[in-house]
C-alpha cells in the first residue's frame, strides 16, 4: 500500500462532513462485501471426506457407539 497515498484519502476523507463521512463507509462496506463474495467460490461438503480419519484408527466403531448409548441411559 502507498502510505502517502492513504494518508492523502485518509485526510480528504475526514475534511468531509460527517454525513457525507457516513455515506461513503456505507458504500466502501458495500463494495467489500460485493467483493468478498464475488471472490469465494463454493464449497463442497466432499471436501471434508477423510477428515478425522486418523482419530478412528485406534477405536472399534461399535463398541464406541455402545459406550455412547450406554451412557444415554445413566
Amino acid at each position: 500500500m502507498e502510505t502517502r497515498r492513504y494518508e492523502q484519502i485518509l485526510s480528504d476523507i475526514q475534511a468531509l462532513p460527517l454525513s457525507e463521512q457516513l455515506l461513503l463507509l456505507e458504500q466502501t462496506a458495500s463494495l467489500v462485501r460485493n467483493k468478498a463474495a464475488s471472490s469465494s467460490k463454493a464449497r463442497s461438503i466432499m471436501e471434508l471426506k477423510g477428515m478425522g480419519k486418523d482419530l478412528w484408527e485406534k477405536i472399534d466403531e461399535d463398541n464406541y457407539i455402545a459406550e455412547e448409548r450406554a451412557s444415554w441411559r445413566e
